[in-house]
């Protein structure tokens, strides 16, 4: 199972690069959990979360990250900017890159400000 979490987080890397979006960490971990990908935008830090749903149960894969897998993110986000202090000061925002359909023809939804931190926690 996670080959495949593996294999979404790096066709979201890709969309998200192809973009313009610039890589700094990938899998960043936490006592709250896994940022999947840790991205700059020009200025922006951006905290990514990658889901994929075979199918659209429940409202499909963006629907996956409920209000609790926000709050631990903010957490985790905030965890990471204690870390690097350079980076502190910077703007962040959460994304949310969601993959619906066969695994092979997965559509990919990208949600930029998909949430904000103080509705998370």
């Amino acid at each position: 199972m996670r080959a495949v979490g593996d294999d979404f987080e790096t066709r979201a890397l890709q969309l998200l690069q192809r973009a313009g979006l610039t890589l700094l960490e990938r899998n960043y971990g936490t006592r709250y959990g896994e940022i999947d990908l840790v991205m700059r935008d020009d200025g922006c830090m951006v905290f990514v979360e990658v889901r994929y749903r075979g199918g659209s149960v429940q409202g499909g894969a963006a629907a996956s990250v409920g209000a609790g897998k926000r709050a631990r993110l903010a957490r985790a986000a905030a965890l990471y900017l204690q870390a690097h202090p350079a980076l502190a000061d910077r703007p962040c925002r959460f994304d949310v890159v969601a993959f619906d359909g066969a695994a092979a023809s997965a559509t990919a939804h990208w949600l930029r400000h998909a949430f904000e931190a103080d509705a998370a926690t």
